[in-house]
């Protein structure tokens, strides 16, 4: 597998790379860099922090989203490497032979991958370490999480972005989504790809932490009816390619343990600091799967 260059260290944001690669989230027109924020036609201005991330939903307020515990959980725990085995069966599907400019421009450097609900954009890096050239874009609601993400890879772009929104891409302007845990909006899935294009979906399975689940009876559990509401809401968009199962024992000590229920949804009713989990491993069960788009009529 293609290594991942290292983290940026600075925060400095190709402005250029942004506006190419986004579209106004008021009126859909493209952006232009004005000074150190982006500006459409309409005039509509979009601000970058000094920490890098694109300031797209301005004062609106989102759905969810990590908060700075979370953030800074995930973060963690993500830099022990525990998820490595699920990072590269994301990237190798995101850059299978049946996708990523298949249908669509051909050259690695026209490539673009979206990761939404990025959180510090570590699948996102993944991704692009495994495809040269191509450009990331990493959507959050979390302005903390994305300041990571801003200098998880040189080629990635970071933007607080709604995934139950219209997202502010241009049609036909992707060619590979990344949704991992993360929520899912089919519609904007299928029109943002290119035709050629693929989504990899990945989400846990019953097994999926169960040793944790059990000691920590609190955590959230897992929806056991989760594949199939999963396969009602893509099928008129999108068909199966293929599934990997990632699953593995995790060795696991107390501090990765709180890390590991701090950046899960379960996070926001547990005080993840207090929580006591002495479980010596755990099981890592994943499903990741591989779409490709169907022929649907539409777009914004």
């Amino acid at each position: 597998m293609t290594s991942t260059p290292a983290p940026r260290s600075s925060a400095a944001v190709d402005l250029d790379a942004a506006a190419e690669l986004l579209r106004c989230p008021l009126c859909a027109r493209p952006l232009a860099p004005a000074g150190s924020a982006l500006r459409c036609p309409e005039r509509h201005t979009f601000d970058v922090s000094r920490q890098g991330c694109i300031s797209l939903l301005g004062g609106a307020k989102a759905v969810s989203g990590d908060d700075d515990d979370m953030a800074r959980a995930r973060e963690a725990f993500l830099a022990t490497g525990a998820y490595a085995p699920l990072r590269d069966a994301v990237a190798e599907l995101a850059a299978g032979e049946e996708s990523c400019g298949a249908g669509g421009a051909g050259s690695a450097r026209d490539r673009v991958v979206l990761d939404i609900g990025a959180g510090t954009g570590y699948y996102l890096a993944g991704a692009l370490g495994e495809m040269p050239g191509a450009r990331g874009i990493a959507l959050d609601t979390s302005p903390r999480a994305l300041r990571v993400a801003a200098r998880a890879h040189p080629r990635a772009i970071a933007a607080t972005w709604d995934a139950f929104k219209p997202f502010p891409l241009a049609d036909a302007s992707v060619d590979a989504v990344l949704d991992v845990f993360a929520p899912r909006n089919p519609a904007e899935f299928a029109r943002v790809l290119r035709p050629g294009g693929r989504l990899v979906v990945a989400r846990p399975t019953p097994r999926h932490l169960a040793e944790l689940r059990e000691e920590v009876g609190a955590m959230v559990s897992i929806d056991p009816a989760k594949e199939e509401r999963l396969a009602r809401a893509l099928d008129p968009f999108f068909t199966p390619i293929t599934t990997r199962e990632v699953t593995y024992a995790l060795p696991l000590d107390p501090e990765q343990a709180r890390a590991l229920i701090g950046m899960t949804p379960s996070a926001r009713h547990l005080d993840a600091a207090s929580v006591s989990a002495n479980a010596a491993s755990v099981t890592v069960s994943v499903l990741v799967t591989a779409y490709a788009p169907r022929e649907v009529s539409g777009g914004r």
